[in-house]
């Protein structure tokens, strides 16, 4: 692997686990959210799911790092 697929390939893996961790600390807020207050606050589904996209995102993208590392690499050639 040369110098720019690597490059591209940890620019890939940090853009994936970023979307990771800014999933995750979205439904955390979003559950200290409704679960602090006194009486709490029910949870809904619709809310959750749309903040675990970007989790399911940057899955695909890990699972997928190596094809996406090459396209970078090729658009910045």
């Amino acid at each position: 692997m040369d110098a720019p697929e690597r490059g591209a390939s940890m620019l890939v893996w940090c853009v994936a686990v970023s979307l990771m961790i800014i999933s995750v600390v979205e439904i955390g807020l979003y559950l200290a959210e409704c679960l602090v207050p006194k009486p709490p606050l029910p949870v809904k589904i619709f809310p959750l799911v749309l903040k675990s996209i970007p989790f399911l995102l940057g899955v695909v993208m890990l699972i997928r790092a190596k094809a996406l590392a090459a396209w970078v690499s090729e658009k910045l050639e």
